[in-house]
């Protein structure tokens, strides 16, 4: 009840922020503005605009956790209202869940919004929807689970501008992993293909929920891979969740 407690005040907060409204706005421009891209390509204009209206969910669900999510915490402690909330009888881990799990709530209905929204414009051009295109969405979704639990992170260890880059940075990177190993022929058995392949196992490796060229191509994709993609997505924000339940613990407020 008091990880509920949390996570409700959390949601109720977070849906007044004024920045996810402006992303908001900016998801919807880049989704109906998409039709203006199909027009280069004849025939491909159905395609095009499911595409990037994944894209679009992707990207700006993401920056709605970040800059949502790595103050989180943070503003908890710069407006002392950390202390009357800790003096309560709920252990810090409580707190940091219910922090997660509020700003969950928020990413999960944005991208319910926002899904529903790029598919009602995809058949009122005259496309259809299917199980691979839905089946996307989700995955988005548990991407934005890996980035959320990495913005709440940040939020527990150091200042929002920075952590917002920190996070920022690591989608980036996350969705060009496959670079980390792909290394040129003169690099194989050095240490910069060691350090590269640490690196590559370290960071959340995103590009494994990105089904989006099968979607805009309606091609079938395997429900064993997006159940493996689900349990990678959960174990990994679980983890992430758990190290910073662990920094918020040993810091000193």
């Amino acid at each position: 009840m008091r990880i509920f407690a949390v996570a409700h005040n959390t949601f109720r907060e977070t849906v007044r922020d004024k920045v996810l409204y402006v992303l908001l706005f900016f998801a919807g421009v880049t989704v109906f503005g998409s039709k203006a891209l199909g027009w280069i390509s004849v025939g491909q204009d159905i395609k095009i605009v499911k595409d990037i209206s994944l894209a679009a969910i992707s990207v700006f669900g993401a920056l709605i956790a970040i800059f949502v999510g790595a103050s989180l915490v943070y503003k908890e402690i710069d407006k002392r209202t950390i202390y009357t909330i800790i003096s309560r009888p709920m252990h810090r881990f409580e707190f940091v869940v219910g922090k997660y799990l509020g700003l969950m709530g928020l990413i999960a209905l944005v991208t319910l919004v926002m899904g529903l929204v790029a598919g009602a414009y995809v058949l009122l051009l005259g496309g259809t929807i299917d199980v691979v295109f839905v089946t996307a969405v989700v995955l988005i979704f548990w991407e934005l689970l890996v980035v959320t639990a990495l913005a709440v992170l940040m939020s527990t260890v150091t200042s929002p501008i920075l952590g917002a880059i920190i996070v920022f940075s690591l989608y980036v990177a996350g969705h060009a992993s496959g670079i980390l190993v792909d290394l040129p022929p003169h690099f194989e058995n050095t240490w910069t293909e060691t350090i590269m392949h640490v690196l590559y196992y370290i960071i959340p490796n995103l590009s494994n929920f990105n089904i989006r060229p099968e979607a805009a191509n309606g091609v079938p994709v395997s429900m064993a891979y997006v159940g493996w993609a689900i349990v990678y997505g959960t174990v990994y924000a679980g983890m992430l969740l758990g190290v910073a339940a662990a920094a918020f613990e040993d810091k000193d407020v």
